[in-house]
């Protein structure tokens, strides 16, 4: 009897040992992934500048028309995105406050910008950026509306 119970006892023993095993190495790769991903995050440069799309009216006039100045749906008509360089994949898009300011954290690498949609009048882009670490890359875009 007693051997029985020395065995088991054993037994539980070593299962007892591999588990605890089993939670060190699992603890140390999910401590290593983590420690992959900060690197991954604070790999990024940040791209900013400014959106101006004009003309809004036929006739410009000195003061601007208030009616005539973009609004958030103005900058909506016309989206800007963030493009792997050969522009397969879209990555993100450029959303400007209403003055036109804009700025987006990337990730290091190069890109192309431009309008998700085809524009048949004057652009500042495609534009091909390349993001640098901790960085902070300056894109006018300058989009013409065709208003004559």
């Amino acid at each position: 009897m007693k051997k029985v119970v020395l065995y088991i006892s054993n037994v539980r023993l070593r299962i007892c040992e591999y588990f605890g095993m089993l939670v060190v190495i699992l603890m140390i790769n999910l401590m290593g992934s983590c420690d992959q991903q900060e690197s991954q995050i604070m790999e990024q440069g940040l791209l900013a500048g400014t959106v101006i799309i004009g003309p809004l009216c036929p006739v410009e006039s000195n003061p601007p028309d208030p009616n005539c100045q973009p609004t958030e749906e103005t900058y909506k008509a016309y989206p800007i995105a963030v493009w792997t360089n050969n522009k397969r994949s879209k990555l993100g898009q450029i959303q400007p406050n209403v003055d036109g300011s804009y700025s987006l954290e990337l990730p290091v690498g190069s890109y192309l910008i431009d309008l998700e949609n085809q524009h048949f009048f004057g652009a500042s882009l495609p534009a091909t950026i390349k993001i640098a670490p901790n960085e902070t890359n300056i894109l006018h875009i300058d989009i013409d509306t065709g208003i004559r």
